[in-house]
């Protein structure tokens, strides 16, 4: 948990997290059951220990839910600490609370405290296996993380070079013919490389469709009528964050495969949709003449796909399909933070 928007306590939260927490509590209110020396009674003493294991277990999770925000400005180390303080809690809450109603079924003989003392001693050492658990899931984390950003890295590190040459090229293009938008052009290339090149991995949307406003600026110099835009943005554009260099790669791929294919050229549409609880950005070409779009490099939409991914812990996504005669790269990204 290394930030309040992305914390480690998000994946006790989780459908298979939960049913995991149920199944070991289940496991050990057997293992419980059957250690103990109590004859034809181990059903009943499976059941009551069921029932008691589920409720320090879910009122524990239940008081970590509630707490998350403020846990999640902590360091991890004293998350963990407080986790196991407020199992030791609960433990002893419902140990104690068992102990007064249930005086219908044998006590144990040794007494209340010696009662109480073993549920805390088995709740201690539960809980020293869980942090254990968290430091290892913590730290494979921190691992996967790591290995992502390199990925990413490299990826971003492909498209950069590639974007640079095309654009060049377009400079030198015009360069002789018509030098004061040559000098433009050069102009918009050093604005969009103090962004690529920033090392900033996430941007506001409308800075990231600004960049690409200026991407394409440059490449109608180039196409001329062949290409035509249309942009069809909110009149506030939503308050998101989206990966450095990922809406533009697509844009490129749009008119690389897609509109330099045709040629008559053709129309990309570039459309941001608020669809509760998502936000779209669509990216849509008309295809290419004969109705296949060329493979070629899918480093641009890959790598958009992987860091939308990586930002959104796995709920945001970038899907491409064919409709209607045109590829759309559409990416969906949750509205809110989780």
């Amino acid at each position: 948990m290394d930030t309040a928007g992305d914390s480690s306590l998000d994946a006790l939260f989780r459908p298979y997290a939960l049913v995991a927490v149920l199944v070991a509590g289940e496991s050990l209110a057997l293992l419980l059951a059957l250690a103990t020396q109590a004859g034809g009674g181990r059903l009943v003493l499976f059941g009551l220990a069921s029932l008691g294991i589920q409720w320090i277990a879910l009122g524990t999770l239940g008081a970590l839910f509630l707490l998350r925000r403020a846990l999640a400005r902590l360091p991890p180390l004293a998350v963990a600490w407080l986790c196991l303080t407020i199992l030791l809690a609960m433990t002893l809450l419902v140990s104690a609370a068992a102990w007064e109603t249930l005086e219908m079924y044998a006590r144990p003989s040794a007494g209340r405290t010696s009662f109480l003392l073993r549920m805390m001693a088995i709740a201690l050492i539960v809980g020293l296996l869980m942090l254990l658990a968290y430091q290892n899931y913590r730290h494979a984390r921190q691992l996967a993380v790591r290995a992502k950003q390199l990925e990413l890295e490299s990826l971003q590190a492909r498209i950069r070079p590639h974007f640079l040459f095309n654009t060049l090229n377009t400079a030198i293009a015009l360069l002789h013919a018509r030098p004061d938008e040559a000098e433009s052009v050069l102009l918009d290339l050093t604005d969009l490389f103090r962004n690529a090149l920033s090392g900033v991995q996430q941007v506001p949307l409308r800075d990231e469709l600004a960049l690409t406003r200026r991407y394409l600026d440059i490449e109608s110099l180039r196409f001329g009528h062949r290409l035509q835009i249309d942009w069809h943005l909110p009149d506030v554009v939503p308050d998101v964050q989206v990966p450095s260099l990922s809406i533009q790669p697509l844009a490129e791929n749009a008119i690389r495969h897609g509109i330099e294919q045709r040629p008559g050229g053709g129309r990309i549409e570039i459309r941001v949709d608020l669809r509760e609880p998502w936000i779209e950005v669509v990216i849509a070409n008309e295809m290419p003449t004969g109705g296949r779009r060329s493979d070629g490099h899918a480093i641009g939409l890959r790598s958009a796909r992987e860091r939308v991914a990586a930002m959104t812990d796995g709920r945001g996504r970038l899907e491409s399909r064919v409709e209607d005669g045109r590829y759309l790269a559409v990416m969906s990204l949750p509205a809110r933070a989780p």
